[in-house]
C-alpha cells in the first residue's frame, strides 16, 4: 500500500451519507462545514471517482459511494467504539493492571496489600512482578511500577508515594562490643551494613535543624542487595545501619535493635510511582494509587504523603 488511507475523511464521508447533509453532518461531528466538504471532494480526487451528487436541493450516493458507503461506516463506527472503550477505562476502574516493584518493597509492603485490593475492585486484575531489574514500562507494557530511591530525569510520568522515615540501628550486642556513635562523623569507625543495589548507598545524609547537613562515608564487612535480607544480619550484630524504619518495626520494638542518632535524621527514602508518559491514567491505576496513599498516610514511618 503506497499511502495510509484517509480513515478521517472515509468517516466523514459516512457521516454525511447518513445525515443526507454537509451542513448536518458537520454539526454532529463538530466540524466546519468546509472542513467536511473539503474531505469528501479529498476523498473523491484521491479515488478517481464520484462518491456523492451534490445540487442545491439534494444529495445523493453515486454507484462508487454506495459500493464504498459499508466499509466506511465501519471506519467511522469502529473507531467511535475504540474511543469509547477507551474513555470508558479512563473513567470506570477495571481491566488488568501490569505491576512491578522492587523486591524489598514488593514483598513486605506491597504484596499483603493487594488482595484487600482486589477484593474491593473485584473487575480489577493484578498481574505483580517483583524484581529489581530496570522496567522498561513502555516496551513491556506495564501500566506501574513502584521504585524506592532517586529516580532520574525520565520522560515517564513519575511522582512520589511517599518517603520512608530512615533510621540508624543496630543490635544491642553491637554497640556493646563497638559503643554508640554520637555525631554522623563517627560512624566512619563503626562496621557498617551497606546495600549494593542502590547507587552511592555507602554515603550517608543526615540533617540536624541546628547544625545543617552532614554526609559520611560508611563500609563493613557485610554487603547485601535486599533491605530485608539485611535484618537477620543487623540483629545478629554484623553491622549497623541506615534502614527504612518499616523493615525494622518489630525489631525495634522487641528490643533486638535499637536506633542512635535520633537527632540526626537521614534523608528519608522516597517510594515513586511511575507510569507511562501521557497525562491521563486509566481509572484502574488511578484507584490503585489512592488506595496505596490512603494505606501509607495511616503508617508513623511514612513521611510526605502527597494528595
Amino acid at each position: 500500500m503506497p499511502h495510509m488511507p484517509d480513515f478521517e475523511a472515509w468517516a466523514i464521508f459516512a457521516k454525511v451519507a447518513e445525515r443526507g447533509s454537509f451542513s448536518e453532518a458537520a454539526q454532529e461531528l463538530g466540524l466546519a462545514k468546509t472542513t467536511v466538504s473539503k474531505a469528501v471532494t479529498r476523498l473523491e480526487e484521491r479515488m478517481r471517482t464520484t462518491l456523492l451528487h451534490r445540487t442545491t436541493r439534494s444529495l445523493s450516493l453515486t454507484e462508487s459511494g454506495r459500493q464504498s458507503l459499508e466499509r466506511a461506516a465501519r471506519i467511522l463506527a469502529d473507531g467511535a467504539a475504540v474511543e469509547a472503550e477507551i474513555l470508558e477505562e479512563a473513567a470506570i476502574p477495571r481491566g488488568l493492571i501490569r505491576l512491578a516493584s522492587t523486591t524489598a518493597f514488593g514483598v513486605a509492603q506491597l504484596a499483603p496489600l493487594l488482595p484487600e485490593f482486589v477484593k474491593t475492585h473485584p473487575e480489577i486484575e493484578i498481574d505483580l512482578e517483583i524484581t529489581d531489574r530496570r522496567i522498561d514500562l513502555v516496551g513491556e507494557g506495564v501500566d506501574l511500577v513502584l521504585r524506592v530511591g532517586p529516580e532520574p530525569d525520565s520522560s515517564l510520568r513519575i511522582s512520589k508515594l511517599f518517603a520512608f522515615r530512615v533510621p540508624v540501628v543496630a543490635s544491642p550486642a553491637y554497640f556493646e562490643k563497638h559503643g554508640r556513635p554520637e555525631h554522623p562523623t563517627d560512624l566512619t569507625r563503626f562496621p557498617a551494613l551497606v546495600f549494593t543495589h542502590i547507587v552511592g548507598a555507602e554515603i550517608w545524609n543526615f540533617h540536624h535543624p541546628t547544625h545543617g547537613e552532614v554526609s559520611v562515608h560508611v563500609d563493613g564487612p557485610f554487603h547485601v542487595n535486599n533491605g530485608v535480607a539485611a535484618v537477620p544480619a543487623l540483629v545478629a550484630g554484623l553491622g549497623i545501619t541506615a534502614l527504612p524504619e518499616a523493615y525494622v518495626v518489630q525489631e525495634l520494638h522487641d528490643g533486638r535493635l535499637e536506633e542512635v542518632l535520633k537527632d540526626w535524621p537521614v534523608t528519608p527514602a522516597a517510594v515513586h510511582v511511575v507510569t507511562p508518559p501521557g497525562r491521563a491514567r486509566p481509572a484502574r491505576v488511578r484507584v490503585l494509587i489512592d488506595f496505596l496513599r490512603a494505606h501509607f498516610a495511616a503508617q508513623p514511618w511514612a513521611q510526605g504523603i502527597e494528595t
